[in-house]
């Protein structure tokens, strides 16, 4: 059979259509090898469960969706006591993952390296089962991890809701870093002052305790403490939003504008120390350099928080910092001011204070004579040395806002409980006692400013990229010679201080 012969005006018709066929076929394999060489310019943060497929959303140039946890409080079922059986995300992608781990990965703070000085007593034994279990006695609360989800064993009752908030921590640490941290098993203590004494385990290994502060006369694996997240007896908000309004305030006064004087509020009542500084305030008699306030937070609470908000407390040139019962909370919203921070001498460390350099991000003061005389000579000296004491208060306020924004508390977090990790000479398992924890049982049936806090400081998901690198431990010359550095910096400000007070005595 033969086809009929096509017309002319039919030729023209098949031929354009042929003719606009390749050229869509054409176009579609330009945009599809063009788009292999627009992935570095596509956020690479991708889950695999997209409505459309990765090959579409590349094909369209459009930015691939983020994870986010999901907090869901609904009233049905159980699930303010219960956690979903599928919480966290495990298939996502990292951007230092998806380049073949070609992203270079910063470098931890320097502080970060005292995680290897506390967890020292255990580098050569390891840490049993029966170790930890010692450390039950002195802890509020155990927190197991396994596979990626958290157990909290709880018999003591913390002061406040200090213990919610340090939980909620790390249940956020886990949403930033889902499935990252290995199995452990650890045992916590929220109480101010620590209590495993070094002198106590010279023939035997000391029980491992997590805890906020400790000193050099005891043992202690050294973990943020609750504020970061908010202090809601107090109306402290969560660290990552108050720290930047502490930025915005000090844009507001520059540091040759601000009271000429060094500042304190507090409640004295908590340590002698404070109790003596108390002393140093002005007066018609003597004026020390210092203006000082007592808190009260009883008034303040009914008040309203208008005397107590920390981002409006960098008015002055210097602020003090004195420790309470233990160390105190205070120390890095006084230090973020970019004020000279004057520190009395502490007893008791914090997990990056040991970071902190003498003269450089603080001026010390000495606790041991008289603190009045030393406050007058620090103000008379910044006073008089303005352009120094500017790098001081420079120096101290770029260490809090850059060294300990809640990017490093996080990691400083996943770091000391990898490395802790590695240390445990067994598999932990769930305590039979053991509660499963996640974000809606701690926080859905919370109210007021407690439930604002934690959704405030509440990680939505996943990060893109993977924690800061662990710098190396230190060694024995260069550790001997930081803690060198240290003294001989507090002795040159005592010489300082005594020349200038013998001087002060024969002009007088």
């Amino acid at each position: 059979m033969k086809w009929p012969r096509p017309s002319g005006w039919q030729c023209i018709v098949y031929g354009s259509f042929v003719v606009t066929l390749v050229c869509i076929v054409h176009s579609i394999d330009e945009i599809h090898f063009e788009s292999l060489f627009k992935l570095d310019r596509i956020p690479l943060f991708v889950p695999k469960t997209f409505h459309h497929s990765t090959n579409e959303s590349v094909a369209r140039n459009t930015p691939p969706k983020t994870i986010q946890i999901q907090l869901n409080c609904t009233s049905l079922g159980n699930r303010t006591r219960n956690c979903p059986a599928n919480y966290y995300p495990k298939n996502f992608f990292r951007r230092d993952d998806q380049e073949g781990g070609s992203t270079a990965t910063a470098t931890c703070p320097d502080y970060f390296r005292w995680i290897y000085e506390d967890l020292r007593p255990w580098r050569e034994t390891g840490i049993t089962a029966e170790m930890v279990e010692r450390a039950w006695p002195a802890s509020y609360f155990r927190v197991v991890i396994v596979d990626g989800r958290a157990y909290v064993d709880r018999h003591k009752m913390s002061p406040q809701t200090s213990d919610v908030f340090t939980l909620w921590g790390i249940l956020q640490l886990l949403r930033r870093y889902p499935g990252k941290l290995p199995d452990l098993d650890l045992m916590f203590s929220v109480a101010d002052r620590p209590v495993i004494k070094s002198e106590d385990y010279n023939a035997t290994t000391p029980p491992p305790l997590f805890r906020f502060c400790g000193d050099d006369d005891t043992v202690n694996i050294v973990f943020p403490d609750w504020s970061f997240w908010g202090w809601a007896e107090t109306n402290i908000k969560p660290w990552e939003e108050l720290l930047e309004e502490i930025k915005q305030e000090d844009t507001r006064k520059r540091w040759m504008d601000k009271e000429a004087h060094a500042f304190w509020r507090g409640n004295p009542r908590t340590s002698a120390s404070r109790m003596e500084l108390m002393r140093c305030n002005v007066s018609d008699k003597q004026d020390w350099g210092a203006h000082l306030y007592k808190q009260d937070w009883n008034k303040e609470k009914w008040e309203g928080y208008k005397q107590s908000n920390q981002a409006s407390q960098c008015t002055h040139r210097y602020k003090i910092y004195v420790e309470g019962i233990g160390w105190s909370v205070s120390e890095k919203y006084i230090l973020a001011c970019n004020s000279v921070a004057l520190m009395v001498k502490s007893r008791y460390y914090d997990f990056f204070s040991r970071g902190l350099m003498p003269m450089h991000h603080y001026w010390p003061i000495n606790d041991q004579g008289d603190k009045c005389r030393s406050i007058k000579f620090a103000v008379e000296w910044g006073n008089s040395h303005e352009q120094e004491a500017q790098d001081i208060a420079k120096a101290g306020s770029n260490f809090i806002r850059e060294d300990l924004k809640m990017d490093h508390v996080y990691d400083y977090m996943f770091h000391v409980l990898n490395e802790y990790a590695k240390l445990l000479r067994y598999k932990p398992t769930i305590p039979p006692r053991a509660l499963e924890i996640c974000s809606e049982t701690l926080s859905c049936t919370r109210v007021g400013v407690h439930k604002t806090f934690l959704m405030e400081s509440m990680v939505k998901g996943p990060t893109d990229v993977s924690p800061c690198n662990m710098p190396p431990p230190y060694g024995a010359l260069e550790f001997q010679a930081l803690l060198e550095r240290k003294a001989n910096a507090v002795s040159q400000v005592e010489l300082w201080e005594k020349k200038y007070w013998e001087n002060q005595t024969k002009n007088n």
